[in-house]
């Protein structure tokens, strides 16, 4: 078919294409780099501004503190107050219960409640996030250091890996922040995080029938078949005073849990009921000299503040352990990483304000690196903490820095009170934790909405419950990534058609009303079009040409002559995607079909005409519009319809 602009004789008179001025190349790639970079364009609030207030707003931006601080409000001083001491109550019997979990010290959880919150108080955005320790960072650094090191056999230098694993985890924390590289966290998906989050409390809470049960000897290993396996060779080892102890403790969680989500105005019940637990445990096994009933208590803790550990990392820095440390700390940076900045949103979407998750890495990597220094593993945004801090009416970050001054008097006063706190009790604790974390709801709600999403999910959750921690969030990155391959590499193409009385073009699929238009195929591709999907792309063009011909043949309507790409959606063109462009077009013109292209975007147009593509289709044949094209195809197959035998002179060659 010969390519000219049609003369519509004044009839019809569509907008032209035009094809943007080409920018230089310097500020091509500036513009590429900001919005690959700087999306959120943090530097906007600096234009116009005299040197002096740059300054101002540059030390506000890092130290977020000097930002809220000049406008706070004396009026947020009681709800502050009252959260604060609300998760203070919380942190001591969570911190406790994390840093057994993590095989270091038990003071140690309660050393992580009081600079890191300080810290991130200085440079985090978030209003409602309560800083500590978390559980399934803890898991993660008990099973990864664990394999190198014995807790039990060597515990000093297993501590001084933990504080290591820490320090890494802060400077890729802060790194990614620095960088602006936090999609880098955006790999790890909802589904991937829940369920890598329901398989690290599954083995959370098997794990903790150890102590449930008073079993003396136990597996290293986390999985569900070597914990069951243990829990079950070692019957004869089973106490049935720590398990009543346990249960009880447990069900009393529970049941304030419930009754605080059914009541909101009462939460405080459920957020005091751990301390509660820990103080009657106590006054139990004091009472009672428990270590005569087969209940172990966690002894004697150290009174005094964090103390100064730059030593112990030298130590670990020099010693072969350094790599073991390093990936521990990389993998549980990352996991509480993720998992703090979809606490700080999902509140801050709440309340209606925005966090910048850049200034988060930065905050959380802060605090780690800050943190090591002095006593403390990994820090985050725990969720249960954080909800309670949300409940309790917080308003700015001073709760976490009234929290942080009830730690430093806990450390200073009263850590002996807390020696004759139960394993048992530690134990209840982390299970009620972890079963909050377990959102079996969600994982339903992702089965209904998307299979795909779910078995990611699923194979998380699989990996992490019966392989580790390692396995489990490996498969659901690659999970994540062969989906992300297969979105790309597997574009969706669509057959539009016109909706009833309007000029508007949609799926057919989608809606039954639309109707083909007699002699025109409308496509529409929904991706960029790069080398990874352009061989599908032309294999599924010609797929979509063969069965528009075989249904015309079979209904009698007039031979197909047009085809529209409606390129709108396609952001993106690569020199392979612009051959596959121009093989269809030769294809197509054996055929004896005019290729019409429709909305093609600016960087796309820019390419086809550098390329020499629009001198190859024809200036003529591209549209702003789909409506624009299918009009101006039915004129000419109006002034010039098709010879009856002509769809039957087609020879076995101009098959696409």
């Amino acid at each position: 078919m010969s390519t000219f602009y049609p003369d519509y004789d004044h009839q019809y008179n569509p907008q032209r294409v035009e094809i943007p001025p080409s920018k230089p190349l310097l500020t091509a790639v500036k513009s590429s780099v900001r919005e690959t970079f700087f999306p959120d364009d943090p530097f906007r609030q600096f234009k116009n501004q005299p040197a002096s207030k740059k300054a101002v707003l540059g030390l506000q931006y890092f130290f977020t503190i000097l930002e809220w601080a000049p406008r706070y409000n004396l009026g947020y001083l009681k709800s502050d107050l009252i959260a604060g001491i609300t998760i203070a109550s919380l942190a001591v019997p969570q911190g406790i219960s994390y840093a057994t979990l993590a095989n270091v010290p038990p003071i140690v959880g309660i050393y992580g409640s009081f600079i890191p919150p300080i810290i991130y108080a200085i440079f985090g955005s978030s209003r409602d996030i309560a800083i500590g320790p978390v559980a399934v960072a803890s898991l993660l650094l008990a099973s990864i250091l664990a394999k190198e090191v014995s807790p039990t056999d060597n515990p000093k230098l297993y501590f001084q890996m933990a504080l290591t694993s820490g320090l890494f985890s802060g400077i890729l924390q802060a790194s990614l922040g620095f960088l602006r590289l936090g999609f880098v966290v955006d790999l790890l998906s909802h589904a991937t995080i829940l369920g890598f989050m329901g398989g690290a409390a599954t083995t959370v809470i098997l794990q903790q029938l150890k102590g449930v049960l008073g079993i003396k000897h136990f597996t290293h290993k986390s999985d569900v078949v070597n914990v069951l396996k243990a829990v079950f060779s070692q019957y004869h080892e089973w106490k049935w005073e720590p398990a009543v102890m346990g249960i009880s403790f447990l069900i009393f969680l529970l049941v304030t849990k419930y009754f605080g989500k059914k009541r909101p105005a009462f939460f405080w019940i459920s957020a005091l009921s751990p301390l509660f637990c820990v103080i009657v445990g106590s006054l139990m096994a004091y009472l009672t000299h428990a270590e005569k009933h087969h209940i172990g208590v966690i002894g004697h803790l150290k009174k005094g503040l964090n103390p100064v550990t730059v030593s112990d990392l030298t130590t670990v820095f020099n010693s072969s352990h350094l790599a073991v440390s390093i990936k521990a700390g990389f993998i549980s940076g990352i996991i509480g990483l993720a998992e703090g900045i979809a606490v700080g949103r999902s509140f801050a979407t709440v309340k209606n304000y925005h966090i910048d998750g850049n200034k988060e890495m930065i905050a959380f990597g802060l605090m780690n690196i800050i943190g090591s220094f002095f006593s403390c593993f990994l820090s985050a945004g725990p969720f249960s903490r954080s909800a309670v801090n949300f409940n309790a009416g917080c308003k700015t970050q001073v709760s976490n820095i009234v929290m942080a001054f009830i730690m430093m008097l806990t450390l200073l006063f009263m850590t002996p009170l807390f020696q004759y706190t139960p394993h048992v009790v530690l134990c209840s604790i982390i299970m009620m934790a972890m079963i909050g974390i377990m959102d079996v709801p969600a994982a339903i709600h992702l089965w209904k909405v998307d299979k795909i999403d779910c078995m990611i999910c699923l194979g998380a959750f699989l990996g992490v419950s019966f392989g580790s921690v390692e396995i489990g969030l490996s498969i659901a990155v690659v999970i994540s990534l062969l989906r992300l391959i297969l979105f790309i590499a597997r574009p969706r193409t669509l057959n539009l058609g016109n909706l009833p009385n309007t000029s508007t073009y949609r799926s057919i699929d989608q809606y039954t009303a639309a109707k083909n238009v007699p002699g025109v195929l409308i496509l529409q591709i929904d991706s960029p079009i790069y080398f990874a999907n352009s061989n599908y792309l032309r294999e599924r063009i010609s797929r979509w040409v063969y069965d528009e011909e075989d249904r015309i043949k079979s209904s009698g309507e007039t031979s197909l002559q047009y085809i529209i790409l409606d390129i709108s959606t396609v952001g993106g063109i690569d020199t392979s995607g612009i051959s596959m462009l121009e093989e269809v077009k030769r294809n197509l013109d054996r055929k004896s079909i005019q290729l019409v292209l429709a909305n093609p975007r600016s960087e796309v147009i820019k390419k086809l005409d550098t390329s020499k593509f629009i001198e190859t289709i024809g200036r003529e044949w591209m549209f702003v519009t789909v409506g624009d094209a299918v009009e101006a195809c039915k004129f000419l197959l109006h002034s010039s319809k098709p010879s009856p035998g002509e769809e039957n002179a087609k020879t076995p060659e101009d098959n696409v």
